[in-house]
């Protein structure tokens, strides 16, 4: 990318859009939700589209609201400006990810994935390169009213219950029932993807943090095990140490000097 000014347009403006916001000093700004009226209230109307489909005179487009954004228009996204995915579980839907896969090639524009809250993601990502992958397994702990759950999973939880194991099986089938919870597992499937979305993840109940549990299996007996306490508020989906990470990934998107590590 360029370093000339961006023209950045930000899709959802829950806690994460408007972190962004707040840091973005001095770059061209627009807002977009499925609900715009939402808006008026926190953001200057000439800042405001009614229509995801204006997003035609960005340079970089953020998606930070739902997977079902990321299906609805990230290839139309893609056919204007770079895309930066904020729900990356909605790339376990294998079609979709091909689709903006190709449309991102097909346009001579980036997707980029953010690591959010995954600690490790680029080791990650190198084993996956040099074929020295051979398992990888993921376990999130939060407390129960952090989750955005269907089917109603939660109903019958009450404080004294303690732990319950909630999930345990693949990121792709664990998606649908908790879309909003997945994006670090999703993260993780990316950055392995010669394993892909079947890499072994599950969900537990309770924590005062989001913990993320990971482990990376090579070669020879290799093993790297990793666990990470990431403080968040109660009912909180976003961990509090996430927003920088995101925001770092927004900024390597535009930086012009990269460290190989």
């Amino acid at each position: 990318m360029t370093d000339r000014a961006l023209k950045v347009g930000i899709v959802g403006y829950g806690h994460l859009g408007e972190f962004s916001n707040e840091n973005l000093c001095g770059a061209a700004v627009m807002f977009g939700t499925r609900n715009a009226d939402k808006l008026r209230d926190s953001l200057p109307k000439e800042l405001i589209l009614h229509d995801l489909s204006d997003f035609t005179q960005t340079s970089v487009i953020v998606e930070v609201c739902h997977p079902l954004i990321v299906k609805e228009f990230g290839v139309r996204f893609l056919s204007h400006a770079h895309f930066l995915v904020g729900s990356p579980s909605a790339l376990s839907d294998p079609k979709l990810e091909q689709d903006l896969r190709t449309a991102a090639k097909q346009y001579g524009k980036t997707l980029y994935v953010p690591s959010g809250a995954l600690w490790g993601g680029q080791d990650i990502k190198k084993m996956n390169g040099s074929g020295t992958l051979r398992a990888l397994s993921i376990r999130m702990s939060k407390h129960p009213s952090c989750f955005r759950l269907t089917g109603g999973l939660l109903s019958d939880w009450t404080e004294g219950e303690g732990r319950r194991v909630l999930y345990n099986g693949s990121v792709a089938e664990l998606r649908p029932i908790a879309p909003n919870n997945v994006n670090t597992m999703a993260a993780a499937a990316i950055a392995a993807s010669k394993l892909g979305f079947p890499e072994k993840s599950s969900q537990t109940l309770l924590s005062d943090y989001h913990i993320v549990e990971a482990e990376v299996t090579g070669p020879d007996g290799f093993t790297v095990k990793t666990v990470q306490q990431n403080p968040a508020k109660l009912g909180a989906v976003t961990g509090n140490a996430t927003y920088n990470s995101f925001w770092s990934s927004l900024l390597g998107m535009c930086q012009c000097v990269y460290v190989c590590m």
